[in-house]
């Protein structure tokens, strides 16, 4: 599942929990299930985190960089 459809999926079990007058075994399924999504969405963040400090170091824009850049502008 894409980190699009993961968000929208866990935003949906959210919303559900805040307007339902939750059923306790249907509450635990979905709170598993969120659960499951929060940690795929955040294993997918730290991935992307990870390609990016990548790329910056590749193009020598780390933070040290950066500093140096704002100071031009």
């Amino acid at each position: 599942m894409d980190f699009g459809a993961a968000y929208k999926e866990l935003e949906s079990i959210i919303e559900w929990f805040e307007r339902e007058e939750v059923d306790l075994e249907e509450g635990l399924k979905k709170f598993e299930r969120g659960l499951q999504l929060a940690k795929g969405c955040k294993e997918r963040l730290k991935e992307v985190e990870n390609r990016v400090t990548e790329i910056k170091a590749r193009f020598g824009a780390l933070e040290g960089d950066d500093a140096d850049q704002e100071q031009l502008l």
